[in-house]
């Protein structure tokens, strides 16, 4: 499990996805897991919002946790 810094990281301040294109290996299960913040375009996974929706940050960090390469980051 990755350290997050607690619930007081976020406050005030919106939750943000970051795939890294360079380790990404198209492997989709950022976007099985959260398909709300990411899909896959050409083989390479993408964030498809600017900020997490209310209600999507635990699928979110579920991506983040579950991706095989972390290549996915949250700010």
């Amino acid at each position: 499990m990755k350290n997050r810094g607690g619930p007081a990281l976020l406050k005030g301040r919106h939750m943000k996805a970051i795939v890294d294109e360079t380790l990404c290996i198209g492997c989709g299960l950022c976007e099985e897991v959260c398909p709300a913040v990411f899909e896959l375009v050409e083989g390479m996974a993408k964030v498809k919002v600017a900020d997490v929706p209310r209600g999507e940050e635990d699928c979110c960090r579920q991506a983040e946790d579950d991706c095989p390469v972390d290549a996915i980051a949250i700010e």
